[in-house]
């Protein structure tokens, strides 16, 4: 498999990210202990929604990003799930993923990303592709700011170089495909894209519970520019409430990550912090 020339703007191959961190509470656990290991981390995701945080709850997060300089994501709320039907908890409705039913769920998606963006958020995590193409016309036409960047979830269930275009193309600025990705689909979908690639380096028990530390070093060599979303496996789920306890041990598996990398692949290029 070919080694990707592409990188992000500052030069770097990959960046850290930590998922899951669904509060200000969590989110200052987990960035005062990456500084007492010393290690900075490029992006926090909150993976609930907006509409599950308090407009002060909000600020704190945003000035958490500020203060520590890493990107915050938060997630747009509506979502199949905690939708008014109960499909999505069928055997074959799951099949829907995260997807929005109808153009109200459309609106209130639009209704998050006003909100958040009103508040100082400029990173979305959107689940639903109808909902990332009006975004990006939102984006294009002024009615939310031009800077907001639009992350695809790995619930969205893609893991073709096809669909990761066509995502593209939609404006999508950074793309997790599915979390059992294989390298050789990897490199596929690095050639069709030119955005950042996410990729889980661990998983909860709800989506397998396996661990990828050691294929990073190849993650980063195929795929770059990435993401490095680390330390799921400290969860039980996609939107399960970290702790403060539990975001420390998130820390903990940057370390692990990192170590790795400077074994394996100590020529890697980080992403300097801003």
């Amino acid at each position: 498999m070919p080694d990707s020339e592409k990188r992000f703007p500052d030069g770097g191959q990959y960046r850290f990210e930590v998922p899951g961190i669904q509060g200000p509470g969590p989110m200052k656990a987990l960035l005062e202990q990456l500084d007492e290991y010393g290690i900075q981390i490029h992006r926090v995701t909150q993976t609930k929604g907006v509409m599950f945080l308090t407009d002060d709850e909000i600020k704190q997060m945003v000035e958490y990003a500020k203060k520590w300089k890493v990107q915050l994501i938060l997630a747009c709320g509506p979502r199949a799930t905690t939708d008014t039907s109960a499909s999505v908890k069928t055997e074959e409705g799951q099949r829907m993923g995260y997807r929005l039913r109808g153009q109200e769920q459309i609106v209130r998606g639009i209704e998050e990303i006003k909100r958040g963006a009103r508040l100082g958020v400029r990173g979305f995590l959107i689940y639903d592709e109808g909902l990332l193409y009006v975004l990006n016309e939102a984006r294009k036409a002024g009615y939310i700011p031009a800077d907001c960047h639009f992350k695809i979830s790995a619930h969205s269930g893609h893991g073709n170089p096809c669909s990761a275009y066509v995502l593209e193309s939609l404006g999508a600025d950074s793309i997790n495909p599915i979390r059992d990705i294989q390298m050789q689909m990897l490199a596929s979908m690095r050639a069709a894209i030119n955005v950042p690639i996410d990729l889980h380096t661990e998983n909860p028990k709800s989506s397998g519970g396996f661990i990828r530390h050691y294929e990073v070093p190849d993650f980063i060599r195929v795929a770059s520019p990435v993401y490095l979303k680390t330390g799921g496996s400290v969860a039980a789920n996609h939107s399960y409430d970290t702790t403060e306890k539990e975001a420390k041990q998130r820390a903990k598996q940057i370390l692990l990550v990192k170590r790795v990398i400077d074994e394996y692949y100590p020529e890697a290029v980080v992403s300097p912090k801003k």
